[in-house]
C-alpha cells in the first residue's frame, strides 16, 4: 500500500511502513552472526515481495585498481562462508584470482533490511562445484559452455550459434561441468546488519572477531 504525498507541489507516493519502523536492538540480535543472518533471510525468501531474495551485489577490485560490482546469486551459506557460482575467467573471475578478498551487500526493500558482508575468498572444492552444477537445469549447464562471459561478443546471432553446438555435441548425454566453471566461498571477517529508520537515523550493528576470533557486536552510526 501506498499513500500520497506533497512535496514541493508535487504528488508523491511513498509506503507508510517508512514512518513507523520496528527499531532494531541489539537484545534483538542472536550472538551468532550466521544464526542472525539465517533469521533475517528465512523472512526474506517468505517475503512474497522479493523475487529475488538470494540477490546479492558482489564487490571485488579489478587487476587495474578499480573496483567493480554485480550481481550473483546466494547458493549456500554456512559457518564456513557464503557460496555463488560463476565462469571463473569472468571480470570477477580474474580479479579474484588476482585479489581473494570480496563483499556482498543485501538488500531487501520490502523488509526495510540490508546486509554487508566482507572477507576473503576461496574457490570450493571440485567435488561441490560438481554437485551443483548437476542440479541445474540443462540450458544453463549448456549456456555455461557457450557463453564467453565477458569477453567481447559482436552480435547476439554468434552466442546463439554457439548455443546450439553445445546442445549438439551434449545431446543424449549429461553436460559436464565446464574446466572454468566452479564456486567461490566469501569468509567472513565482518558482517554487518541495517535496518531502516525514520529521518535516515538508521539501525546499524556490526560483528567483527576479536583477538579470540570471537564474534563481536558494535553499534554503528547511521
Amino acid at each position: 500500500m501506498k499513500i500520497a504525498l506533497i512535496k514541493n507541489g508535487l504528488l508523491m507516493l511513498t509506503r507508510p511502513w517508512l514512518w513507523s519502523v520496528r527499531p532494531l536492538c541489539e537484545q534483538d540480535l542472536n550472538p551468532d552472526p550466521f544464526a542472525q543472518f539465517e533469521r533475517w533471510f528465512r523472512r526474506a525468501r517468505r517475503s512474497l515481495s522479493l523475487e529475488f531474495p538470494e540477490a546479492m551485489c558482489l564487490s571485488t577490485v579489478r587487476p587495474d585498481g578499480f573496483p567493480d560490482g554485480r550481481l550473483v546469486l546466494l547458493k549456500g551459506f554456512d559457518h564456513n562462508g557464503f557460496v555463488f557460482y560463476t565462469n571463473t575467467l569472468s571480470s570477477k573471475g580474474r580479479s579474484l584470482a588476482e585479489q581473494p578478498k570480496a563483499a556482498l551487500t543485501m538488500y531487501w526493500e520490502p523488509l526495510q533490511r540490508q546486509v554487508r558482508i566482507r572477507g576473503t575468498v576461496q574457490t570450493v572444492t571440485a567435488d561441490e562445484a560438481d554437485a551443483y552444477f548437476a542440479s541445474r537445469h540443462r540450458s544453463s549447464c549448456i549456456g555455461a559452455w557457450a557463453s564467453l562471459q565477458s569477453e567481447p561478443l559482436r552480435e547476439r546471432a554468434e552466442l546463439e550459434k554457439r548455443v546450439l553446438e553445445f546442445k549438439q555435441r551434449f545431446k543424449g548425454q549429461p553436460v559436464p561441468r565446464p574446466p572454468h566453471w566452479s564456486g567461490y566461498r566469501l569468509k567472513p571477517d565482518e558482517i554487518e546488519f541495517w535496518q531502516l529508520r525514520a529521518s535516515r537515523l538508521h539501525d546499524r550493528f556490526v560483528y567483527t572477531k576479536n583477538e579470540q576470533e570471537k564474534w563481536q557486536i558494535q553499534r554503528l552510526y547511521p
